[in-house]
């Protein structure tokens, strides 16, 4: 009886023996095969998104995922990538003072701080602060170098010097690298072979002009629009002005004119855009800056009138400029204007006889009228280029005069200290305004340049075909040449006034 009871007791010990065992062998088989997948599954749990649980404030910008192969096109180490991105991380956050504190509140946060917590403002504050203060000390040293600069200038009269040879700063760019010349200035390409008058520098007497920049120029210009409003010899300049300019751009199809002209003499209207800047150089033909007219004859015939008291119609577009530039001068040399009959005009009446010199004074009055009451010099630059000598020989432009075969500039004589009446006349105009208007004075320092002048090299000359010398031009500049170092000046003039 006792044996038979023991026997099935037995059993249910053994059965549970076992099943407990069973249990713990399953248990360790599955754990075993678990953490020997887990590698394994691991590129598909990156496909999954996993709420990161660090307040926005926190979140560091995402690394780049690393190319399976290196440079030498080996395998890539995971581990040596998380390595070297983590010694990355640590290098920027040691440059870096906010993502060093944004390291140690992550920190703070993993033991228990509250994770809602935004980030301390001083911290941010210091940070930023720093950034600004180094942004700062950088400003200060380009504007304490540029102040050394200017300082160098002040009280220097950069109109009296005389021109040096120097190879290496001029051309300010190369001949035919520029396409806004046009053909009647563009010398080298119409078959001029000297090329001396392509390296002269005006140096200034008490001074030496800073090195022409052209980026730098661009960056004063930023923003704003520089108008040349004259006669040929300002597109003369307004030309040289697009092609130095130019030369400080590092993608050039970023220049363009806006309404899609190509410079040429029958138009008078162009404004060119420099993207990057967001700023224009324009050009505005007006020959007197005061109104062209006509007048009908006995013969029913149409003269031409000079209205010496109404500013030029295109003063509309005047302005809208920041900057101007004005010129006027060789056409009241010509025959109608320099002789005077019937045409000079003030309100409905015509002078059948008028003194060309005292026209020029009241035009230039008129003008100088239009600037005081139209510009505001606080938001306003104006400067007048005064007048470009011409080196005729012979004879005038329409008489036979030339310059032809000059190669250096003239090193004495009576013409160096020549300054025409009506340079006198424009300074007189200028010392009454209420406005300022800066004087670009390069009347003497073009009475020294009798090569730049194209004189037969004006039209293209092609291989075997005898060049005409029966006109020559010998008003106007070859470039590169003399309207760069105009430039030059305003580049030299816009650093003295932004420290004034």
């Amino acid at each position: 009886m006792s044996t038979s009871s023991s026997f099935p007791r037995t059993i249910v010990s053994y059965t549970l023996s076992t099943s407990l065992f069973i249990v713990f062998f399953l248990c360790s088989v599955f754990l075993f095969t678990k953490r020997t997948l887990e590698p394994s599954l691991s590129p598909f749990h990156a496909d999954i998104p996993l709420p990161d649980p660090r307040p926005p404030s926190l979140h560091l910008p995402p690394i780049d995922p690393l190319p399976s192969k290196d440079l030498n096109g080996k395998p890539h180490d995971p581990d040596a990538d998380t390595n070297q991105n983590q010694e990355e991380a640590d290098s920027r956050r040691d440059d870096d003072p906010v993502a060093v504190n944004t390291d140690l509140k992550a920190v703070e946060e993993s033991n228990g701080v509250d994770l809602t917590a935004k980030p301390d403002p001083e911290l941010e504050d210091e940070g930023a602060s720093r950034r600004k203060e180094e942004s700062v000390e950088e400003n200060n040293a380009e504007s304490a170098a540029e102040k050394a600069v200017v300082e160098k200038l002040r009280g220097c009269d950069l109109y009296t010097g005389s021109w040096i040879k120097d190879d290496d700063e001029y051309p300010l760019y190369q001949p035919g690298s520029c396409p806004y010349v046009d053909e009647a200035f563009d010398c080298q390409r119409n078959g001029r072979r000297d090329s001396d008058y392509l390296h002269w520098r005006w140096k200034p007497d008490g001074c030496d002009l800073p090195r022409f920049n052209a980026t730098d120029f661009l960056v004063k210009l930023r923003g704003k629009s520089l108008m040349l409003v004259g006669d040929s010899m300002n597109r003369n300049q307004f030309e040289s002005m697009l092609c130095v300019l130019r030369e400080g751009l590092s993608d050039k199809s970023k220049m363009y004119e806006v309404h899609g002209h190509n410079i040429t003499k029958g138009r008078g209207y162009f404004v060119f855009k420099f993207e990057d800047y967001n700023c224009t150089v324009e050009f505005v033909r007006s020959h007197f800056l005061v109104r062209e007219g006509v007048r009908a004859n006995a013969q029913g015939n149409t003269n031409p009138t000079l209205s010496i008291d109404r500013i030029d119609k295109s003063n509309g577009r005047w302005k809208r400029a920041n900057i101007l530039v004005f010129n006027t001068g060789h056409w009241w040399v010509h025959g109608k204007t320099a002789r005077g009959k019937n045409y000079y005009k003030e309100g409905d009446y015509i002078y059948p006889k008028f003194d060309a010199t005292e026209a020029y004074r009241r035009a230039l009055k008129t003008w100088a009228k239009w600037i005081d009451q139209n510009v505001n010099p606080q938001k306003q630059l104006v400067f007048y280029r005064g007048y470009s000598s011409a080196h005729f020989r012979g004879g005038e432009w329409d008489s036979g005069g030339s310059c032809n075969g000059e190669k250096e500039p003239v090193k004495k004589g009576s013409i160096l200290d020549s300054y025409p009446l009506k340079m006198k006349i424009v300074e007189e105009a200028i010392k009454e305004m209420q406005v300022p208007v800066i004087l670009l004075n390069v009347t003497k320092l073009t009475n020294f340049r009798k090569d730049g002048h194209p004189s037969i090299y004006g039209k293209i000359n092609m291989d075997g075909k005898k060049v005409s010398s029966r006109k020559q031009d010998c008003s106007h500049w070859c470039l590169p040449g003399v309207p760069d170092v105009w430039n030059h000046l305003i580049y030299v003039s816009l650093l003295l006034q932004a420290h004034s």
